[in-house]
């Protein structure tokens, strides 16, 4: 075997290297091109040296561990083409990574999965059935769920035959064939009723066999448990008076006592700020998250299976980007999968996957269309078929670390069971074109290693971002998974994983985004956010008393500065703005202000100057030296960007009344990167673009699907 520069190269394991650039969990190219640092490479010439005898030894009880694990395939392989190079490099990884060779070579994109398992068949002297239609399967729905879990083991179902009778049809993904031909050769009667097939055939017949009970879980199945804590009823009763009582009563007593209102309004919009600017700079004052030592690597054999969710709604043109960015994940494949969750309708989205003959570890999930349409109903309905015990969650435009596994997975090791999620870090890519991304990314920076690591330091609750979340599947499915009825359903999901006892903790390794680049598209995305931050807040405060008592009287503060507080802040912004003017007009025109004026005039400064300050120290805490060029600008846009955020939040609260399900989707373009002269990438953009992009423009070349993606598809090169 050799490599793309023609050198010979032996199996990973027997040359004492880690082999890293092939299906193995690898990536390949150079990863400092895409953001990321170039150093991630295990160096084999500092590990420490056997003895030579032992390191002999050692060599040799692989080579024979290998040699065991191919008994049985010699006419397989030689159907296959498999050459002995190949199946011994395949036979180490399945050692390395505690599988099977069944396991590994089902996943190295060798050969089709089809074509495999009919060479099985083939060999083992059984029927092969290319398509298992949904009807003839004997089991109910709820068994059909259960089935998908356990697609990683030997799956097995029976299925009515054209004769009336019934077979059992299996599909084997951990296959010990030796060991599985001599029980058929001591069963004869089983080879009459037994029948083979792919994976995928099986798969996608118990999915349309549980398709209506997916359906009915994924739109239902948290409101049917918990009405209490979903958000198909935004308000209660109680909520609605009261939201009522404040909008009207407020004119009423400011006409009646207007002196006493004004004082009384002041100073309980005064403690809102005062604990929003506390908590900011508390958080600022942290100073920036450190960055933490290299991931360790883990003994594969350990490892857990993997599911990698990843939603998709009109994605077409991001599709490339998303399979490069999926294809640099380090994780053994054969512990991994990854399910790309489409609408059943989003005709362009599926024919943009579909023109790339995807590995068998990555699947196309189909969800029926159907009301709500929203990210959470879609990852509801995809969680069912996922079989790992830990789970990813992605958004078509991420670039998750390549590393970001590996650390998800080593700080739930080392975590505890209480500890059901990581987040990662969201990171903004093109902060360099235009003013929009470069305010978002001073949010981020401010949200992502300041605020959420300084509360999960002190196990306090944590409003979930997006994307880039690792869950225990089995604390995800404690809590009720996601709700669907709620536009910002991470947010909703840290509450009641907090509410539950569980903690949420931080990880280093980064995921790049890109943020909106026009104002509509921020306009909309954010009004989004918005209206899901009120729906999260009223829902769990329907019974604030049991919600203090879940919470605990920390996470319970912290739920209304960040939950509640964010958008109470966008809506009160203006009005303190307009208080301090009309104010300042009185001030010139009376040639003076009685002592209750003075009073709300100096509460109302203090607010708006204590918020702008408190923002930008958490921002410019929160970043790198390195980041921090061009501050100056978001010192002066930030009241400008507060009065949009205002405008945001009055939009989000009509839909909240008009609205609450619609989910407003955020277009995502090709990731791009200008080059500056001498071909080295730069993050600053022309002049145009950094004054504001607001309207289309010509956009830059897109990068081509690196090599370092090609494990994704079947027509890599496997290696």
């Amino acid at each position: 075997m050799q490599d793309r520069a023609g050198r010979a190269r032996l199996p990973a394991g027997l040359s004492g290297r880690a082999d890293r650039d092939g299906s193995e969990g690898g990536w390949m190219g150079d990863t400092s091109a895409r953001g990321w640092p170039a150093n991630l490479r295990v160096d084999a010439a500092t590990a420490p040296r056997l003895p030579e005898g032992v390191g002999q030894w050692l060599e040799g009880s692989r080579l024979l561990a290998c040699i065991r694990l191919l008994e049985g395939w010699a006419d397989v392989l030689a159907d296959l083409g498999v050459d002995d190079g190949m199946a011994m490099l395949l036979a180490e990884r399945a050692r390395t990574n505690g599988t099977s060779f069944h396991a590994e070579l089902h996943v190295s994109g060798r050969v089709a999965e089809p074509v495999l398992y009919r060479a099985i068949a083939k060999a083992s002297g059984l029927r092969y059935l290319d398509r298992i239609p949904g009807d003839r399967i004997v089991i109910d729905e709820g068994q059909a769920i259960t089935a998908l879990r356990g697609m990683r083991r030997n799956a097995i179902a029976t299925l009515r035959d054209d004769d009336g009778g019934v077979v059992y049809v299996m599909a084997p993904q951990g296959l010990d064939l030796a060991s599985f031909r001599a029980r058929l050769c001591n069963s004869p009667e089983l080879v009459s009723r037994l029948v083979l097939t792919s994976p995928a055939a099986l798969r996608k017949a118990l999915l349309a066999r549980a398709h209506s009970a997916l359906s009915r879980e994924a739109e239902m199945g948290l409101f049917g448990r918990s009405p209490d804590l979903s958000a198909r009823s935004v308000a209660s009763c109680w909520q609605g008076f009261a939201g009522g009582a404040i909008v009207v009563g407020t004119p009423v007593l400011l006409t009646l006592a207007p002196k006493t209102t004004a004082l009384a309004v002041s100073a309980l919009l005064t403690v809102l700020f005062l604990g929003c600017i506390g908590l900011r700079l508390l958080a600022g004052l942290r100073g920036p998250t450190a960055r933490l030592p290299p991931v360790a690597p883990h003994d594969g054999s350990l490892l857990p299976v993997y599911s990698v969710l990843v939603a998709l709604h009109r994605e077409a043109d991001v599709v490339p980007d998303l399979l490069v960015a999926l294809g640099r994940l380090d994780w053994p494949r054969s512990r991994l999968e990854v399910k790309l969750v489409c609408e059943a309708d989003d005709i362009e989205t599926l024919s943009a996957l579909e023109r790339h003959s995807l590995r068998s570890w990555v699947e196309i999930v189909r969800v029926p269309p159907g009301l709500p349409r929203t990210k959470p109903k879609a990852l509801n309905f995809a969680l069912p078929t996922c079989t790992g015990d830990v789970v990813a969650l992605y958004d078509a435009e991420d670039r998750p670390h390549p590393r970001q596994l590996r650390a998800a997975w080593a700080a739930l090791c080392a975590g505890g069971d209480d500890l059901a999620c990581v987040q990662a870090p969201l990171q903004i890519a093109n902060a360099g074109f235009g003013v929009l991304p470069f305010m978002f990314r001073m949010e981020f920076a401010g949200q992502f290693r300041g605020i959420l690591p300084w509360l999960a330091e002190r196990n306090l609750m944590i409003p979930l971002g997006g994307t880039s979340n690792h869950f225990r599947r089995a604390a995800l499915e404690d809590v009720g998974a996601w709700d669907p009825h709620n536009v910002t359903e991470d947010a909703d999901l840290g509450v009641r994983l907090a509410r539950r006892g569980y903690r949420v903790g931080m990880i280093a390794p980064p995921t790049l985004e890109d943020a909106p680049e026009t104002f509509p598209v921020w306009f909309r995305q954010r009004t989004r956010w918005f209206k899901g931050f009120l729906q999260t807040w009223l829902v769990h405060m329907r019974n604030p008393r049991r919600l203090y008592r879940e919470l605990g009287p920390g996470s319970f503060i912290v739920f209304h500065l960040l939950v509640g507080g964010v958008v109470a802040s966008a809506l009160l912004h203006p009005l303190l703005l307009l208080t301090l003017l009309g104010l300042a007009v009185r001030l010139v025109a009376a040639n003076g202000l009685q002592l209750h004026e003075i009073l709300v005039f100096w509460l109302a400064m203090m607010n708006v100057l204590g918020g702008y300050g408190a923002q930008l120290l958490l921002s410019w805490s929160s970043l790198r030296r390195g980041e921090r060029a061009g501050f100056w600008k978001a010192a002066l846009l930030t009241p400008f960007y507060w009065m949009m955020l205002s405008a945001v939040g009055y939009r989000a609260a009509w839909e909240v009344w008009r609205n609450p399900h619609h989910w407003a989707k955020t277009p995502h373009s090709r990731y791009r990167r200008e080059a500056a002269p001498g071909g080295k990438a730069r993050s600053a953009a022309p002049f145009l673009m950094r004054v504001g992009r607001y309207f289309p423009m010509m956009s830059l070349p897109g990068h081509t699907i690196f090599s370092s993606s090609r494990p994704m598809t079947a027509s890599s090169r496997p290696s």
